[in-house]
């Protein structure tokens, strides 16, 4: 047994990072300025995309893009239910109402198929999850929806590097990355909203501090207007210089990060090949590309002979931890109680939901580490 705890995720903070921190700390401006704007524009350069806005996390842009577009009562978001229940909350408290597709049993991700079963004269929005570094087959969904005046937003919170035929996640329409701590990079909290409808961005942008009619930071005048005016009410999910210093570091080092992870899968993949209780997600097809954000299995419980949670359990007490994403959103007492989804109307994200389950995974980590967490599942599969 391992004498070290080997968590779920760590970030992998450099010393340049702690530097380019340390300097915005020195610089005497902390808040959205100088860096937000260079952060922006580098993110704008990977991924490909017209504009990008830092904000405060992945939430603050989907909040901020449901109160831009007049998402609400009586309204329809068509989206996943393996998916974090932020976004599901915020559809809910805009009045409007989720709406569940399901998903192939093996991405995890939705699909044409799914999404055209969900379809109404009030569906409004469609959000795909790209799920765990892989992306949706978005185009089929496009082609269905047709020109219907009907949203089409990525959540691309678990997609940054990744592609789809052969074009960064990000690049074009709308999406909305995450920048949480076990996110391929990190800001310690934070989000980017990325667009080429130029008007959603500027309604963003304006939203995203007070509903000014200039930003937080004044490209122009580099400082803040004191005489700007509030166009219409806002929030304030600006991202402070402090989490967009750390993020232009990091950013710099996203590749790397991403060929750490895929070596980690391959490994992962490798050794687990020979464990039958062990079912790993599909892989992409060939004009799509894998960022591995998560290192996502199902566990075959009738072969294993116990539950999901408790195979995690005996994991930790033997110092390994692992994660879930995620127990679905319409299992969740809340939902359950509300939405009252009839018994199997989701059948894969049932099956999914009992059984999904995500092991240590993160660029730090070394082969050993993979080792040990096999070996480790091994042997609490064996007793």
């Amino acid at each position: 047994m391992r004498k070290i705890f080997l968590p779920f995720s760590r970030p992998s903070i450099s010393d340049e990072d702690i530097a380019a921190v340390n300097g915005i700390l020195r610089s005497g401006w902390i808040t959205t300025g100088s860096a937000n704007a260079e952060f922006e524009k580098e993110f704008c350069n990977y991924t490909g995309s017209l504009n990008a806005v830092a904000l405060t996390s992945g939430t603050a842009g989907m909040h901020l893009l449901l109160h831009a577009l007049g998402i609400g009562r009586g309204d329809e978001v068509i989206t996943p239910s393996m998916t974090w229940v932020s976004t599901i909350n915020l559809i809910t408290l805009v009045g409007a109402v989720p709406v569940f597709a399901d998903i192939d049993k093996d991405t995890l991700m939705i699909n044409a198929d799914s999404v055209k079963k969900c379809l109404s004269k009030k569906t409004k929005m469609i959000i795909p999850v790209h799920f765990a570094g892989a992306p949706v087959d978005i185009d089929p969904i496009k082609k269905m929806v047709g020109k219907k005046n009907i949203f089409f937003i990525e959540d691309a919170a678990h997609a940054l590097g990744t592609e789809y035929k052969n074009k960064k996640i990000g690049k074009n329409g709308t999406s909305i990355f995450s920048f949480h701590p076990i996110k391929n990079i990190t800001t310690g909290e934070g989000g980017m909203f990325c667009s080429d409808d130029n008007d959603l961005i500027n309604k963003i942008r304006r939203l995203k501090f007070h509903g000014l009619g200039v930003d937080a930071y004044d490209r122009t005048t580099q400082g803040r207007s004191p005489q700007a005016e509030v166009l219409e009410p806002g929030y304030k999910y600006n991202m402070p210089d402090i989490s967009a210093a750390l993020g232009l570091s990091q950013l710099k080092r996203i590749d790397e990060f991403n060929q750490k992870r895929r070596k980690l899968s391959e490994l992962y993949l490798e050794l687990l090949k020979d464990v039958d209780e062990i079912i790993p997600l599909a892989l992409p097809k060939k004009a799509m590309k894998h960022s591995w954000h998560l290192f996502i299995v199902r566990l075959n419980i009738d072969k294993a002979g116990m539950t999901r949670d408790k195979f995690m359990e005996e994991l930790k007490k033997r110092n390994i931890g692992t994660g879930l994403h995620f127990r679905a959103v319409h299992l969740q007492k809340y939902y359950r109680e509300t939405l009252q989804i009839k018994a199997h109307a989701l059948p894969n994200t049932d099956w999914n939901s009992d059984r999904i389950c995500s092991l240590p995974f993160f660029p730090d980590m070394t082969d050993k580490d993979v080792k040990d967490v096999v070996k480790t599942i091994k042997e609490v599969l064996q007793k």
